[in-house]
């Protein structure tokens, strides 16, 4: 079955950022719904002019991609879009870095701040990247922490919107099965908060968010679960992701046993509303969070999902280089 990508857009996008203002994009949580509105519209924007852009806002600038963790999607998507808005993307993993042999983030900063024009950071700790915006003073992005995945938030909202239509997510639940609390699922639940969907949040109880997350989010839209069957229940997008989170590895064993009952299988989705999409941040490993024929059925809308993470990051990049 083919898509209907574009179902809704038209010529309803809204101009680039009208109101948007961003020194950096460190979390889902700092955004309000307005930005991430925004940003989304922006996206659509720059995907249907990719190859023909008015405007290269990054030309003759420099960007850092500063990786602690391994990556495709994430490397890949930023350096093409860094070139695409007419900017030099320069790759530096921290094996390579100072920061390696234990130079601290806010020394690494105020050099790179004199030299580079902006930074996009995939690491472990939150505060690194937010240690390194505030020494720096460039625009900086968060790629990837242990605690938020604001860009490939971004994407999936920009996946459902082409699916959906725009703002389609208003009247939709959205469920996120398995590891509800790592960096996918509290990027969801700001999500949630910042724009008013409702979220069900399907996992085993050591995976659910802790309270004092639920009380700070305070966003009666967020539905926490043991029961699978529940979380999917009528949910129109169905996402999941590894349960084995980069620098877990140790827990493999002791994780498989207490998540498999919240695969994403054909079995489970028969409880979803009808017509509905399985997102995966990839990479997917078949036959633990996700069936491989899941995976096949629904593989259009997961590449499109990875394809857009370029088209998201690319409204990012333009916001800061025009804030």
């Amino acid at each position: 079955m083919r898509l209907n990508l574009y179902k809704g857009l038209g010529g309803g996008i809204m101009a680039p950022f009208p109101n948007t203002h961003m020194k950096n994009l460190l979390s889902i949580q700092e955004l309000s719904g307005e930005q991430i509105q925004e940003l989304l519209a922006l996206g659509h924007k720059l995907k249907g002019e990719r190859g023909r852009h008015a405007e290269q806002p990054l030309r003759g600038q420099t960007w850092a991609l500063i990786f602690s963790k391994s990556s495709t999607r994430t490397r890949v998507s930023f350096e093409v879009g860094v070139c695409e808005l007419g900017g030099r993307p320069m790759f530096l993993s921290t094996r390579d870095m100072q920061l390696g042999r234990g130079e601290p983030v806010k020394d690494t900063a105020r050099v790179l701040g004199r030299m580079v024009h902006g930074a996009i950071i995939r690491t472990y700790e939150q505060s690194e990247v937010e240690e390194f915006a505030r020494w720096s003073g460039i625009p900086t992005i968060n790629a990837l922490t242990d605690r938020e995945h604001p860009c490939q938030i971004l994407a999936d909202l920009l996946t459902l919107e082409e699916i959906y239509g725009v703002g389609a997510w208003k009247d939709m639940k959205i469920a996120f099965m398995g590891d509800t609390s790592n960096n996918m699922g509290r990027s969801w639940m700001w999500a949630a908060k910042r724009l008013g969907f409702t979220l069900a949040l399907g996992g085993p109880q050591q995976a659910l968010p802790d309270r004092q997350l639920l009380e700070q989010l305070d966003c009666p839209g967020i539905i926490c679960t043991t029961d699978p069957e529940e979380a999917v229940r009528d949910a129109c997008v169905i996402n999941t992701d590894t349960w084995i989170s980069m620098g877990q590895e140790q827990e493999k064993g002791t994780k498989e046993q207490a998540f498999f009952p919240y695969q994403v299988n054909r079995e489970l989705l028969a409880h979803a509303a009808p017509g509905h999409s399985v997102f995966h941040c990839l990479p997917a490993y078949r036959g633990y969070e996700i069936s491989d024929e899941t995976l096949e059925a629904h593989a259009g809308a997961i590449f499109t999902e990875a394809e857009n993470r370029l088209h998201a990051q690319k409204a990012v990049l333009y916001t800061l280089a025009k804030s």
